[in-house]
């Protein structure tokens, strides 16, 4: 509980925090754990500016998983899972991510839902639980975003279910909203050339000593410990989408975390990982999603469609390497 008389729910690895360098070319960075995730923040000035900053990054990771996840019991993404379709008051953030949110979902053609929490929970890919089609019938039958109502009343914001069985769960777009949050931070700490990575949602800012740009490689969605390439960014961010980054096999029958809000099932898809570049991260992530699940030919469709994709990358199934 913290001094406002509020719970504060234990997050996972809370503690954990590694700091290095300045290295020989003065960058300084930091890694800890959040949102599930191995964070790194990678700076180049002044140490004590950068960990002035990484710091307060820091403290605003930890506010907005307490606000936004979806297994801690106090935040606000689970008190409206529980609320049973009555009005529960959110924070401003957790209002300002619901709204962005549901417009994804609205441009997401269909493939994107973030009301897709009640399959969501059925899923246990690390101990290989898979659920069986009853329950996903059952599940995908309160699936339907437009159930999702936010509000503002006086300063004051309300969220609520139409569908009193719907759960929320944001973790396909927060990433991506809370990237940007971080680029907003360390800049207003006067921070200018660093680099932000939540565990493969990167934002890159400014440039390295000499002007060279940050380069991201672009890892092979079927091989952790390879890439099929990379790209230069600036002031801009990469995110990708994969169906290997929580995978198991039952019975010779491969299953992924990318699932189809009409089925609960994961999506049928000849894309193995898609990959967004963006100005802003929230587009990046909020799109990245949708297009492995359209695969490669109506996924670049959507791409040049979309202003707001820099360029998307996409790596088949077969290993081949496609961009828009």
């Amino acid at each position: 509980m913290n001094k406002a008389g509020v719970i504060q729910d234990a997050i996972p690895q809370e503690d954990f925090l590694e700091t290095s360098g300045p290295n020989e070319a003065g960058m300084v960075a930091q890694h800890f754990f959040a949102f599930n995730t191995a964070i790194t923040l990678q700076a180049f000035a002044p140490e004590q500016a950068c960990l002035s900053a990484f710091g307060r990054v820091r403290k605003e990771a930890r506010r907005f998983e307490r606000l936004f996840s979806r297994t801690l019991p106090h935040s606000d993404i689970s008190r409206l899972n529980r609320a049973g379709g009555t009005p529960v008051e959110i924070s401003r953030d957790t209002a300002d991510l619901l709204e962005c949110a549901l417009s994804y979902c609205a441009d997401g053609d269909g493939r994107f839902d973030i009301t897709m929490g009640s399959a969501v929970q059925l899923w246990d890919l690390r101990r290989a639980i898979i659920p069986s089609q009853d329950a996903l019938r059952e599940a995908v039958a309160h699936v339907d975003w437009r159930g999702v109502r936010v509000r503002e009343e006086s300063g004051r914001y309300f969220a609520q279910l139409a569908d009193p069985q719907a759960a929320v769960d944001v973790g396909g777009i927060a990433k991506g909203w809370i990237a940007d949050k971080f680029t907003s931070v360390l800049l207003k700490e006067g921070l200018e050339d660093f680099l932000i990575n939540l565990g493969g949602n990167v934002v890159a800012h400014g440039e390295k000593p000499g002007g060279i740009a940050w380069n991201i490689g672009i890892r092979d969605p079927r091989d952790e410990n390879s890439i099929v390439g990379a790209v230069s960014l600036c002031d801009a961010s990469a995110v990708t989408s994969g169906i290997y980054e929580r995978c198991c096999e039952v019975n010779g029958k491969f299953y992924h975390h990318i699932l189809s809000p009409e089925t609960g099932m994961p999506v049928q898809t000849d894309v193995a990982g898609a990959t967004v570049i963006a100005d802003r991260s929230i587009d990046a992530e909020g799109y990245s999603t949708t297009l492995l699940a359209l695969g490669t030919v109506r996924g670049l469709a959507f791409a040049r469609k979309h202003p707001a994709i820099r360029k998307a990358i996409f790596v088949t199934s077969n290993g081949d390497v496609l961009e828009s």
